[in-house]
């Protein structure tokens, strides 16, 4: 840390000092830094050299006073040297904690600060117009984290920040923006306080017992050496990956041997500016001879980040008070913001009174006594090996940089998650859904099967990240498994576990992937009913009429052409009738082919008795069916009848029904009784041990799939349960697993397995109606045409060939042609009817004409 004072003296005096004033300008500059710390000790050699670049520049002088500030923000404020008089400008304060309190003290004394915090929020440039930002915004370090979390395919990381109010509202938001950007977020945040504390080991414990093991940290460098020795004392080093930000990694090469040690494999991100020119290389060598000489006891010379920005930082205020003249604060002020120079750490040139923001950083991995370069991430760009114009980028991997040493020395990519512990309930009443094969009796050769676990391997698919896990039996209710969550001893359960209210003060469930509800299962009955009408049933009202028409017209045009070739078809008309009618009904049951004398009679007979034959055997078969089907019906009602009864019922043993049907619907303990197997269920219904077993719906349907002959849904459907996964409260996992077992159920996946895995048996209704077996019209409209037909084209023929010996008729035969004729012209005037779309074909005046002209005839 350091705070730099800025102090110009005017060498002045009562008699000439405006002269005096034009001829020198002395500045005296004050600098505040921790001595104990790395950043001082860099910064205070920095700002001596800045120091003697300046002397003699543009008639200029400055004198360095250098205070040791303890590394605290409240005597770094209250400095003795805050309250000098003719202060022009501070420059430094390291946090935004010390350069919110200086900012206040500066802009009440219209005094300009240039700040080293690199998180100054938007409001503070508002509410401090005198507060500018001298380090370059490191807003887009968070994205160059969030590429290399993406580049390996790590969707969960947990962050480990210093409790301050900077690292809070400045790292924080946008980390976890920049992890949204590539398909990732924050798995756990934890804050440490600012200094060494003795619960870092609890807090390192927690994480251990976590499942993610990709963590992002952000501590000033004191404590996270503290942090990595502790983690590597615990064995949280292979298989975990750790990241650290520009606070830790722009001071690796400032690490003694025994530290480093505990930091092999670590994957840093830092600032980069170029280590080029003249101007950086006469500093760099001078800044190494100063810093040996003058802290001979660090076992690294180079300067850092921090050495850099406190040079640029002096120069960019010497150079604005030359510019300025000594005209005042304002002035220094307008002076500062027109900056425009190229500095050893960036270009200097201040958007918003903040430095323009850093877009290029420096990837590097620990190892050895030192670290490797890999490469550079820019924003925009992607990682490349180079900064030149012949560079490549990547903009979605890192691993074209070359082998990664990873903590602890595996050959392999660290997951980034731990291998997560899943039990899997073995009581499972219905094998559909969980069932537990064990080879050759050893449960280290144990297979999983049935409807939850496809369902949750479904789910695993749609994960945007990979999800180690194994699979572990669990012998004990669904309750007990459910608690195990809690004692941390399964991080997750997969299987028939019904959502219920009791159960989430253990765990959380994801959303259900089984319809809700707890279904009452009765045995079934039969159920009489009246069956003196049931002979009428085979047949609709329409096929009754229309049977009856056929059969009428059919016996009328036969006993015509046969009534001359007859003597039994002649007579009184009542006896005709007569004739005729028994003559169109007898055909249904026989048929007397030998008395026939025409051919057309003949040929009408054939059709019809063929068409007679179809429909009889097809009343008979459908009046077959009638009679065998049985009308059946619950044997219990409703819930109320079995309360009311004191009946006995069942339900899975294990579940959570027990307690319902006792707390909620009011059975009697003694009253339920549970069972293990289907079998066990309906042997216990068909004896009459029990009235009633209640089932969760999904395990009602293949109850009801299996026994759908003998027992039937009644009663109403609780809304209470369906199955669900159960995680920890609070699992970061848990978002993300509902998400993914939602597009499971929306892509049509979740229906697919439930018709393969549970829909393999399926039951008919068990009541039928009636109607749905009735045959109509609709199934012999063929036949009636047909047989219809050829009686009408045999009628015209026997018409047209005997038409002209209609005038030697008897009387009794013209009364006959005039019935025949009048049926006739009924039977055309019905056709009309039905066929309205086409009788614009003939004159609807001419037919009625033609009609009577055949009855006159």
């Amino acid at each position: 840390m350091a705070l730099v004072l800025l102090f110009t003296q005017k060498a002045i005096s009562d008699g000439d000092g405006s002269a005096m004033q034009k001829d020198h300008i002395k500045g005296i500059i004050g600098a505040i830094v921790d001595y104990n710390s790395r950043i001082g000790k860099e910064e205070k050699v920095a700002m001596e050299l800045a120091r003697e670049d300046i002397y003699g520049y543009n008639n200029q002088s400055l004198v360095l006073h250098i205070k040791n500030s303890q590394r605290d923000p409240f005597q770094a404020a209250l400095a003795d040297l805050i309250n000098t008089q003719q202060v022009e400008a501070i420059v430094g304060a390291q946090t935004w904690e010390e350069a919110s309190l200086v900012a206040e003290i500066c802009s009440q004394a219209r005094i300009p600060i240039l700040s080293f915090a690199d998180a100054t929020p938007q409001w503070a440039t508002e509410r401090w117009p005198f507060l500018y930002q001298a380090s370059p915004n490191q807003y887009a370090q968070m994205k160059a984290v969030a590429a290399i979390v993406q580049s390996w395919e790590w969707y969960r990381v947990t962050v480990i920040y210093e409790d301050t109010e900077s690292v809070a509202t400045g790292v924080i938001p946008p980390l976890s923006d920049a992890l949204r950007e590539v398909g990732a977020e924050i798995n756990q945040l934890v804050a440490l306080p600012p200094f060494t504390s003795s619960s870092l080991s609890e807090e390192l414990e927690k994480l251990k017992r976590g499942q993610c093991r990709v963590f992002v940290v952000h501590l000033s460098l004191p404590l996270a050496l503290h942090l990595f020795k502790l983690a590597k004392e615990m064995e949280m080093m292979k298989d975990y990956v750790w990241i650290t930000t520009d606070p830790i990694t722009s001071l690796v090469h400032s690490i003694n041997a025994s530290s480093i040690d505990s930091m092999q494999g670590i994957l840093g991100v830092k600032s980069y500016y170029p280590e080029t020119g003249d101007h950086f290389h006469d500093f760099y060598h001078r800044f190494r001879q100063r810093f040996s000489s003058e802290y001979p006891k660090e076992d690294n010379h180079e300067p850092g980040k921090y050495a850099v920005q406190a040079y640029d930082a002096i120069r960019t205020i010497a150079l604005a008070m030359g510019e300025s003249n000594m005209g005042g604060s304002k002035k220094l002020l307008q002076k500062i913001f027109s900056s425009d120079f190229q500095g050893l750490s960036t270009k200097i040139q201040f958007t918003d009174r903040k430095l323009s923001p850093a877009r290029i950083f420096q990837i590097i991995n620990v190892m050895g006594k030192s670290y490797r370069e890999l490469g550079f991430w820019s924003e925009g760009l992607g990682f490349s090996e180079r900064i030149d114009k012949r560079a490549t980028y990547d903009n979605s991997s890192m691993k074209t940089l070359g082998q990664i040493l990873w903590p602890g020395g595996p050959l392999y990519t660290p997951r980034g998650w731990t291998v997560l512990k899943i039990g899997v309930p073995t009581g499972s009443t219905f094998k559909q859904f969980v069932d537990i094969v064990y080879d050759d009796h050893s449960e280290n050769k144990t297979s999983f099967s049935g409807f939850s676990i496809e369902v949750f391997k479904a789910t695993l698919e749609n994960l945007p990240f990979d999800l180690p896990h194994k699979l572990i039996p669990f012998y004990g209710t669904y309750d007990q498994i459910v608690e195990e969550v809690h004692l941390k001893k399964f991080d997750a359960v997969v299987g028939d576990v019904a959502i219920v209210a009791n159960r989430f003060q253990h765990a959380e469930f994801t959303q259900p992937y089984t319809d809700a509800g707890l279904v009452m299962i009765v045995p079934i009955r039969s159920r009489e009913s009246n069956k003196a009408w049931l002979f009428m049933k085979p047949f609709t009202r329409a096929m009754w009429l229309l049977v009856v028409i056929i059969n009428v017209y059919n016996g009328f045009v036969v006993w015509l052409i046969e009534r001359n070739h007859c003597p039994n078809l002649s007579g009184p008309i009542s006896n005709q009738v007569g004739t005729l009618l028994w003559l169109a009904f007898s055909t249904l049951f026989s048929l007397q082919g030998g008395g026939l004398h025409s051919n057309l009679t003949r040929m009408t007979m054939v059709v019809w008795l063929f068409v007679v034959l179809v429909i009889t055997q097809s009343y008979t078969a459908n009046l077959t069916s009638m009679l065998t089907v049985q009308k059946l019906e619950p044997t219990v009602a409703d819930v109320e009848s079995l309360l009311y009864t004191n009946a006995m019922v069942g339900y899975c043993k294990g579940s959570y029904v027990r307690a319902y049907l006792e707390t909620v619907i009011g059975f009697k303990r003694q009253n339920i009784k549970n069972f293990t197997l289907p079998e066990e269920f309906a042997q216990a219904l068909r004896s009459r041990e029990i009235e009633a077993v209640f089932l969760e719906a999904p395990l009602a349907k293949l109850f009801l799939a299996k026994y759908c002959k003998g027992f039937i849904a009644a009663g109403p459907r609780y809304k209470i349960g369906g199955f669900g996964f159960v995680f920890p409260r609070g699992s970061p996992l848990l978002p993300g697993v509902s998400k993914a077992l939602l597009k499971v159920s929306e892509s049509g996946k979740l229906r697919d397995l439930e018709n393969s895995m549970l829909a393999s048996e399926t039951c008919s209704e068990v009541e039928s109606n009636d109607e749905n077996y009735r045959l109509s019209p609709n199934s012999f409209w063929a036949l009636f045409i047909i047989t219809g037909g050829t009686s009408t084209v045999t009628l015209v023929i026997y018409v047209f060939c005997h038409r002209w010996n209609v005038h030697d008729s008897t009387h009794e035969h013209k009364t006959i042609w005039r019935l025949m004729l009048a049926v006739m012209k009924y039977w055309g005037y019905r056709k009309r009817r039905f066929s309205r779309r086409v009788s614009d074909t003939a004159s609807p005046r001419s037919s009625p004409n033609a009609s009577d002209s055949w009855v006159q005839v």
